[in-house]
């Protein structure tokens, strides 16, 4: 098999059933296309939050040990400078890129990074030839600074000076009419374009990873008029709506039981008239944005089909976590004036909702339509964090036009994409340095039509703000603090019960004890500090 083009697009906090392809009625048609004619991935499993994500995906192995052992934004005192907990990418990982990198594949990337900005971590340090990259975990998606001094301005509300570079230079303006995905999209056709005015014939790996539909929930207006009206039953109306059509597509089961929804916010129909016009348009904002990243998508597409390259690319795509549902104003991490100051500097009214002068979020009801049938959202590691909408397109493996219920973990990706393009992995040593081997497995000789990559001895462990769960096959212990869960092991057949309603801790203690036998040896292997955390953490309030 020649060596393919590689195409990873990864979108930032998309739910589980928003595609068209997944159940959604969004209008994702250039996706859709690609996920039916490919591979659907239903049990793909990443970290519950965004950077953990990518560092597991960039090397491969489990985020404790590749420097993001929690977000840098959240960094307990107790956890700062521990081993695993730099709040970056660390010399302990070779990446994807690199090793392409030196194994003649042109890398290019623009979009969304979060894996640090220190002058080893930036894009260009860890393999990337050219880059434009959003550096932190959120920026507006239009680039609209409210009038603010900078010391006075929240973190999340900055938008340009510092947060992106481009080869690792931070970038001073933005290009006029930025909108993230439509810009970064832009960037790296041109850099597709620059190979091809060099003459430069390397089989290229590119990396897209949008920061949407991520908030503030921002899209052109013309996008969002087509979703007018589309929500207006709320959330629990688009659920049922998903659910059936999950069940439909075949990519749950028919007799599924979904966990229940858990939020302390208020039912719909509690809701003033007003406060439902104003969910409801953030529903419809968060929608248009999805629909404009499968139109960017489009547009690679269509470049690679012109030049003939599309059948020789293998285009993989993945949220970074689940659906996000957590409510911002209760995030301490933001400073107690971030409504103040969204309410002084933004324009919210409902009219304006979604310009780039607007911020908004859409809460932990819309985010368990997306997630549904299973249990929560982003930054718990429950199925509805972690488990994530994903498809694998390229013609040349057999598996295609097919849906799979196999586990996978984002962790796979990187051995899979050396496996596929003939690069050996160093092992413990890379350019001087001792490094981890991955802890993922190809999913070649699978793909060809083998056997699953993970059979029911896997063990797979996941943690992150004091969330733990470990898995052996079907069988999964999960662990929530209160607020959110009940600050005990839970233990869970998900063969029977994907949507983790029904704990069987009290009727099988062996196997919960067995299981957490496996979670220590997690925790050795692969770094974890446990401690008691201060609540509430991110999540708590939905």
């Amino acid at each position: 098999m020649s060596r393919p083009n590689i195409l990873l697009i990864v979108a930032d906090d998309l739910g589980f059933s928003d595609l068209g392809a997944f159940g959604g009625e969004i209008h994702t048609p250039h996706l859709d296309a690609l996920a039916t004619a490919g591979l659907r991935l239903t049990d793909f499993h990443t970290a519950s939050a965004c950077s953990p994500t990518r560092s597991m995906l960039m090397t491969g192995t489990d985020h404790h040990i590749a420097g993001i052992g929690t977000m840098a934004e959240k960094m307990p005192p107790e956890l700062a400078g521990q081993p695993g907990y730099e709040g970056y990418l660390n010399d302990r990982v070779v990446t994807l890129p690199e090793l392409l990198r030196d194994a003649g594949y042109a890398t290019l990337m623009s979009g969304k990074w979060h894996l640090g900005n220190t002058p080893t971590s930036r894009p260009g340090a860890r393999g990337f030839e050219r880059s434009f990259a959003l550096i932190p975990g959120a920026a507006n998606h239009y680039g609209f600074e409210p009038a603010l001094a900078p010391d006075q301005r929240p973190a999340l509300l900055r938008s340009t000076a510092g947060l992106y570079t481009e080869n690792d230079e931070l970038v001073k303006e933005l290009p006029e009419g930025f909108y993230s995905s439509d810009s970064f999209t832009d960037r790296l056709l041109d850099y597709f374009g620059e190979l091809e005015t060099a003459g430069d014939t390397r089989p290229f790996f590119a990396y897209l990873p949008f920061s949407a539909p991520h908030w503030p929930l921002q899209a052109p207006a013309d996008i969002v008029a087509k979703y007018r009206g589309r929500y207006d039953a709320g959330p629990a109306a688009l659920r049922e709506e998903r659910l059936a059509r999950l069940k439909q597509l075949g990519l749950i089961g028919a007799d599924v039981e979904p966990h229940p929804v858990t939020s302390r916010t208020r039912e719909w129909e509690a809701l003033s008239e007003e406060e439902r016009r104003r969910s409801a348009r953030a529903m419809e904002v968060y929608a248009a944005m999805v629909e404009r990243m499968d139109w960017n998508v489009g547009r690679v597409v269509d470049y690679l089909r012109a030049r003939g390259k599309f059948d020789d690319t293998l285009i993989l795509f993945l949220s970074d976590n689940g659906a996000e549902g957590s409510l911002l104003e209760a995030w301490p991490a933001f400073g107690p004036n971030l409504e103040q100051v969204i309410a002084e500097y933004y324009d919210n009214s409902l009219d304006n909702i979604g310009r780039g002068n607007s911020y908004v979020w859409y809460g932990p009801r819309w985010a368990q339509a997306a997630t549904a049938p299973s249990r929560l959202y982003k930054a718990f590691t429950s199925e509805g964090g972690i488990r994530v909408v994903s498809f694998l397109h390229y013609p040349k493996v057999a598996r295609q036009q097919e849906i799979s219920h196999d586990f996978g973990t984002v962790m796979d990706i990187l051995p899979t994409l050396l496996e596929l393009t003939g690069t050996t992995h160093p092992g413990q040593h890379y350019r001087g340095r001792e490094i981890t081997p991955p802890r993922g497995k190809s999913w070649l000789g699978w793909l060809q039509g083998q056997g699953p990559v993970h059979d029911e001895h896997t063990i797979t462990g996941w943690e992150l703000f004091g969330r733990k769960a470990i898995r052996q096959g079907q069988w999964k212990a999960v662990f929530i603090p209160a607020p959110s869960g009940p600050e005990t092991w839970q233990l869970y057949d998900l063969a029977s019960d994907p949507g983790e309603v029904h704990d069987l801790a009290q009727a099988q203690p062996e196997r919960l004890a067995a299981l957490l036998d496996h979670w220590q040896d997690y925790v050795r292997q692969t770094g974890v500090l446990e401690f008691d955390r201060p609540k509430p953490m991110f999540g708590d309030e939905g």
